[in-house]
């Protein structure tokens, strides 16, 4: 495996929020100005409250010039792989290369089923996660037709949308055992959310990735990983990995960085997310090496 140490990227986790397109246009704004890589936006599509991710993604990318952006995770039930290969490759045409795609295999399922959406199990959605990849890779590969028989998607001789504009990268929202395998054998990227996945089992976690990635022939390094960290960035005493002052934050992304070899961090802050990434961008940066 190679050894190497990759600049830390920083970013904002942006809710898409359809009564404040004012105050998430000013984070993206801030994070932009900031000079702050990625913009991560959730993907919910049964969510009344939040504009539609991708129509949102096309919007920021008109209104940025070089900030990355990203589903942070797509919902795939209900976006089928041959359009959502589309998409992912018409946005990084339009953006310049500034897109990459976060996918997940899948979540609250009542909410996908009132959509029609299908209502997988556990190892039914991982299958489909996997036939999916399949998919997308091969519309990107620049070929006239695509072909493809699985058990859950089936795609006979359909001409694939625009060439991306850049290899894309696919991040895998995975928490469990299978989702992991999948994403050392298969993704170009892990994006888990902490302190959701427990700090003390991210050991573990990385181990799987490694392994699977080895079976499959693949160097473990070329995988990436980049965390949601939801806390605060806030004067005074450190309460925990996320909840303290810049010196406390660079500490841990650092830690972070050489225990497990995350090289990205996508900040979802309490409170004034506008001061927050300005925290991030002008006091935790400068702090990296």
């Amino acid at each position: 495996m190679e050894d190497r140490v990759a600049r830390i990227a920083l970013g904002a986790f942006v809710v898409p929020d359809a009564d404040d397109l004012d105050g998430l246009l000013a984070q993206v704004r801030a994070a932009e100005e900031g000079s702050l890589e990625l913009i991560g936006i959730q993907d919910h599509p049964y969510q009344r409250r939040y504009l539609d991710t991708f129509a949102l993604l096309a919007f920021l990318a008109a209104r940025t010039s070089r900030i990355t952006l990203f589903p942070d995770v797509a919902n795939l039930p209900l976006r089928h792989p041959a359009l959502l290969a589309t998409h992912a490759a018409t946005l990084d045409v339009l953006s310049g290369g500034r897109f990459e795609l976060g996918l997940g295999a899948g979540a609250f399922w009542d909410a996908i089923a009132a959509m029609g959406g299908p209502r997988h199990t556990p190892g039914e959605s991982v299958q489909a996660l996997e036939e999916a990849i399949a998919i997308l890779r091969a519309a990107w590969a620049g070929e006239r037709s695509v072909s493809f028989t699985g058990t859950h998607y089936t795609v006979r001789g359909f001409h694939p949308g625009p060439r991306p504009a850049h290899d894309i990268g696919i991040w895998l929202g995975a928490y469990k055992p299978r989702m992991l395998r999948l994403t050392g054998r298969a993704a170009d990227g892990w994006i888990p959310s902490l302190p959701r996945f427990p700090l003390d089992e991210l050991a573990a976690a990385t181990a799987t990735i490694d392994a699977a990635a080895e079976r499959a022939g693949r160097d473990p390094g070329s995988v990436r990983r980049i965390a949601n960290v939801n806390g605060v960035i806030r004067d005074g005493p450190a309460t925990g990995p996320f909840d303290g002052p810049p010196e406390q934050w660079a500490e841990t992304l650092q830690q972070l960085q050489a225990e497990h070899r995350f090289d990205g961090f996508v900040l979802w802050a309490e409170g004034d997310m506008i001061e927050q990434i300005g925290r991030l961008a002008h006091e935790v940066r400068p702090l990296l090496n």
